[in-house]
């Protein structure tokens, strides 16, 4: 699992599976976001099942699915709400990390 830090509170990656979150605990995050709608494509995890090993390691989970392309204001909100919420750092993942990248830097545009 390769992820990019985005600050020293926030880094995206690609999908990520249930047994991979004991190294992202392990790398020091508090807390998981998933972008990712499920069955986006066949074979991949599901958010559930990525959330009850991210809640059974002790860390936090949201799940913010955004569609690919299509992300609206709603997903926007959603998440600025998430990282206010959630104790960092925050790890965020999609399909690729540039939806996570993208809500981001949607986030600061929006406070600028």
């Amino acid at each position: 699992m390769e992820f990019r830090q985005i600050t020293d509170e926030y880094s995206v990656s690609g999908q990520i599976t249930p047994d991979e979150v004991a190294a992202i605990k392990a790398a020091g995050f508090k807390s998981v976001i998933c972008n990712r709608p499920d069955d986006e494509q066949p074979g991949q995890p599901s958010a559930d099942s990525v959330k009850a090993a991210v809640e059974a390691a002790g860390l936090a989970f949201r799940y913010i699915p955004v569609i690919s392309g299509q992300m609206t204001g709603d997903n926007v909100a959603d998440m600025a709400d998430a990282l206010d919420e959630m104790d960092g750092p925050v790890f965020a993942y999609c399909r690729s990390g540039t939806r996570c990248t993208n809500l981001y830097m949607a986030i600061q545009q929006s406070k600028g």
